[in-house]
């Protein structure tokens, strides 16, 4: 079967604009991904290295052309933990997801230890399906992982949200 080229547009909510990643932003990456504290529930350690950031952002553009997959991550700094943005920005992807790129389902993991993460995608609509034990292993330390999915049937979407919005 024949892999299409996933569009990338630029998503508008009421706070936030989405985009796609661009080698302008390896910096801002390499700083947030940096971050211990930031990456303390991820599944891999913090960044030491900014060419790191420069090989995100091209295994990013790559699977948005080979239109791998549908699944939902974020990764926001500590500075902006608290104030809704990672449900608002997942909130417009999901949108665009079932409603332009017509997605069945979208899957999501969050480390069991990841409350806030686990109550976001939650709000979503997203049904946590299983637990994937000793999932990660970071530095020594072993961790857990939730599987979330959400299936277009059971989306909700927000009123006011449509493709470009």
């Amino acid at each position: 079967m024949a892999r299409m080229s996933l569009p990338t547009p630029t998503l508008h909510t009421a706070r936030l604009r989405l985009r796609p990643v661009t080698s302008a932003d390896a910096d801002a990456l390499f700083a947030l991904h940096s971050s211990a504290y930031v990456l303390r529930y991820w599944d891999a350690p913090p960044w030491s290295e900014r060419a790191r950031a420069e090989r995100f952002i091209t295994a990013c553009q790559k699977m948005a052309e080979e239109g791998s997959g549908a699944r939902l991550g974020y990764c926001l700094s500590d500075a902006a933990w608290g104030h809704g943005y990672a449900t608002e920005a997942a909130r417009a992807l999901l949108q665009w997801a079932f409603d332009t790129l017509d997605l069945n389902r979208v899957q999501a993991e969050t480390d069991t230890r990841n409350a806030a993460s686990a109550r976001v995608l939650e709000k979503l609509g997203f049904v946590r399906e299983g637990t994937l034990r000793e999932d990660c292993v970071v530095n020594g330390e072993v961790s857990d992982s939730w599987v979330y999915g959400l299936i277009r049937r059971q989306w909700t979407p927000s009123p006011g949200l449509g493709p470009g919005r």
